[in-house]
């Protein structure tokens, strides 16, 4: 497995949460399970899934702060769980670059999401690395 493969994973993993109303510890687990073990990969889903439970609303709220005439409740669910990953990955995980946080999310957008959502999702992320 890869980090490009289980950053694809997390943002499924929140994905799914956000369709069924549960962030919670076990929904990582049994997804995990379902996963090649690899422990590194494993993880890090496991972590940066975390991470968004943990600051579910300051991460939406900067994802709202930043979509300009959109609110997180509006947007495609594909495209708010690859914010909220993405902006885990900015806020609290400095082990990754930003750039390679933002430009792994309008590759996600590309393949899983609309043909305007590279741009926007692009946009929201690149507003908030310049004010943060």
């Amino acid at each position: 497995m890869s980090r490009k493969f289980a950053r694809e994973m997390a943002m499924k993993l929140i994905y799914q949460m956000d369709m069924h109303g549960e962030f919670s510890d076990t929904m990582i687990h049994r997804f995990i399970n379902e996963l090649p073990e690899d422990k590194q990969e494993n993880d890090y889903i496991q972590n940066i899934v975390g991470i968004y439970i943990s600051h579910k609303n300051e991460i939406d709220q900067i994802i709202d702060d930043h979509a300009i005439d959109w609110k997180i409740d509006r947007m495609p669910k594909v495209d708010a769980a690859i914010l909220r990953l993405a902006i885990a990955e900015i806020k609290y995980r400095e082990d990754i670059p930003e750039s390679v946080s933002i430009n792994e999310a309008v590759e996600l957008a590309k393949q899983y999401s609309t043909d305007h959502s590279g741009g926007f999702i692009n946009g929201i992320l690149g507003s908030f690395v310049e004010k943060k």
